[in-house]
This record gives C-alpha cells, sequence and structure tokens, in this order.
C-alpha cells in the first residue's frame, strides 16, 4: 500500500484528498520543506536545522517501537523524546517532554490511543497526534479524528516513510490512509444524496427513547461503546443494544452517520 493521503487542513482551499502537496513516500525533503511553506511557516530546511521536530512513540508492542526509533533517530531534523507502552504511560511522557509529534497505536493495554488523544489536549496541547495503528475500522478512523487526532495511517506503511509524516504533520497538514480516506468520502457522499433525495426528518426526539438520545449524544462525541457504558454506568452489551435500535430507528447503517443525525438535529454542537 505505502503512500499515505493528506487532507488539507480547513481554510487551507484545497477540499481535495491527496492533493499534489499532500503525497508522502517518494517526496524527499524538498516535498517536506513545501509542506512546511504551505503551512506559512519559514523554510522547512532552516526550521528543521533550529529546532528538531520533538517526537514520541506509543505503542505496546516494543519491538515495532525499536523500528520506529531505528528509522526516525537517523533522520535529520526529528528528536525522539520519548516512548510509551499504553496510553496511560503515554500521557505521563507527554507531559514531561512536551512533544511536537505523537506515533501511537490504538489498541493498548491499559489506556487506549483514543482515550490518551483526549487526555493529551490537557497535557500537551499543542503536539500534533498520528494514530499509527492496524485497525482499518471506521469506527476507530471517526473516533481518531473526533478525539482530535491530525493523522491516521497504517502500520502497513513502509517505515521509511513515516519520518514524512512527522514533518508533514507538523507542518500543518492532517494524514488519512488511502483507503481510510476513501471510506470517509464515500460515507459522507452517501449522506449528501440521502439530504439531497429525502425530505427533512421528522423531529428526532419523539422517536429514539431518552436513554438512546443520550446514548447518542456520546457516540457523537467520539466515544465507543466501552466509554460509554463506563459513563452511563451500564453495561457494554447493552449500549450495542443501543446504539442497534438507534440504527434501526433511525434507518441508517453507521455510527458517523448516526453522529450526522445528531448534529442537524442539534443534539449536540461541535466546537
Amino acid at each position: 500500500m505505502g503512500r499515505s493521503a493528506g487532507v488539507s487542513p480547513p481554510g487551507s482551499g484545497n477540499d481535495a484528498v491527496g492533493g499534489e502537496a499532500s503525497a508522502l513516500g517518494t517526496e524527499d525533503r524538498a516535498g517536506a520543506a513545501s509542506a512546511h511553506q504551505m503551512a506559512g511557516e519559514e523554510s522547512a530546511t532552516d526550521t528543521l536545522a533550529a529546532e528538531p521536530i520533538r517526537t514520541l512513540i506509543v505503542d505496546d508492542h516494543a519491538l515495532f517501537r525499536r523500528g520506529l526509533e531505528m528509522v526516525l533517530d537517523s533522520e535529520p531534523g526529528i528528536e525522539l523524546v520519548g516512548e510509551a507502552g499504553d496510553g496511560k504511560e503515554a500521557v505521563r511522557v507527554a507531559g514531561e517532554s512536551l512533544p511536537d509529534v505523537v506515533l501511537m497505536d490504538i489498541r493498548m493495554p491499559r489506556s487506549s490511543g483514543i482515550e490518551a488523544c483526549r487526555a493529551l489536549k490537557d497535557v500537551a496541547p499543542s503536539a500534533k497526534i498520528v494514530m499509527l495503528t492496524i485497525s482499518d475500522e471506521e469506527e476507530d478512523l471517526f473516533e481518531a479524528i473526533r478525539a482530535g487526532a491530525s493523522g491516521y495511517l497504517l502500520k502497513d506503511i513502509p517505515l521509511d516513510e513515516v519520518a514524512g509524516a512527522v514533518r508533514a504533520v507538523y507542518g500543518g497538514q492532517s494524514l488519512i490512509n488511502p483507503s481510510m480516506a476513501a471510506k470517509l468520502l464515500t460515507e459522507f457522499a452517501a449522506l449528501a444524496r440521502r439530504d439531497e433525495e429525502e425530505p427533512p426528518r421528522q423531529v428526532l426526539a419523539p422517536r429514539l427513547t431518552e436513554r438512546e438520545i443520550e446514548v447518542l449524544r456520546l457516540v457523537a462525541r467520539g466515544m465507543n461503546n466501552r466509554d460509554i457504558a463506563k459513563e452511563l454506568w451500564i453495561s457494554e452489551n447493552t449500549v450495542k443494544n443501543h446504539v442497534r435500535n438507534i440504527l434501526e430507528k433511525l434507518q441508517i447503517h453507521s455510527r458517523m452517520e448516526a453522529v450526522m443525525v445528531a448534529v442537524r438535529e442539534k443534539l449536540i454542537e461541535f466546537g
């Protein structure tokens, strides 16, 4: 698979996924410099020489961490400031090292990458977070973005392309693995068509129970079933049942679509 698709940040004037300035992998350092210049920064070469990109690696597999360290250690302008084996440790290390970029797995013991992503906003608010994971599930992608991640890459990306991803995210780009970006585009295109073809839905409240609306609000905040269960003091299976009922009642097919309904019906505000 190899290359990563860049999604232009809001307000950049380029809504295309995977545009010319976003391709990684075959780009050399000059490409990375271009990304920095597009983000309104001074020459990337000068910036990297003066201020290396402080990078934190978070993954529960020590061998994978070693591989990333070996690759990034040899890259000019990138400084490894720490590593962690789970989300909870990541929050602690990030608070001490204040990284510019965090490369983080999703599925980890003690605390997941999604949970850590939310917590990192408090201890290292300026850090750009890239999820580097084996999960190609739509739910994980959406939750990562809602939690504040600037990138979502699958682990089959060649290791020698990771440095380019670090520089691109640091320079202001958002990165999504091409296959995952395609899922997002397909999902939102379907939503757009449905909005155009179907009359507006009736008021949402009478169609869902109070508990279902509570669950929907938490889904829209990017919480997974386990987190929702903890928040509402119910079992994870009960949450799954509520989500299933919500999708059936609203005649929709995914959590992402449920979130769009929640926004449209003003059950939650994004800000």
